[in-house]
């Protein structure tokens, strides 16, 4: 397997978001609660960008638990959990614009 240069393991980038999902289930609970915010407000659309800001603001500034100590919300993971929240809230689906995934 290719690695990317900016990776730091062998894991792909969805192998990674998978343990980081499993390790902090709160990161979807929090974003699909902010996006039905937004829906019910009016949006149709919302950038999975803004959201991981507004969750990273609320996480060092409100002083909101971490479940794990490690807790940092990667970037290349907003694709993955813009998808994720798509396709398991049905209400939900369409908020996003979604891009080919280009790395595994």
């Amino acid at each position: 397997m290719q690695q990317a240069a900016f990776w730091d393991d062998d894991r792909t980038i969805e192998e990674a978001f998978r343990d980081f999902h499993a390790r902090n289930p709160g990161v979807l609970r929090e974003l699909v609660a902010m996006t039905r915010r937004a829906k019910e407000r009016g949006r149709t659309k919302i950038g999975m960008g803004m959201l991981f800001e507004v969750l990273r603001w609320n996480r060092i500034v409100e002083g909101l638990p971490d479940e794990t100590e490690d807790f940092k919300l990667n970037n290349n993971y907003r694709s993955r959990y813009a998808r994720m929240v798509m396709h398991r809230y049905p209400d939900l689906d369409g908020m996003f614009d979604l891009r080919r995934i280009r790395t595994p």
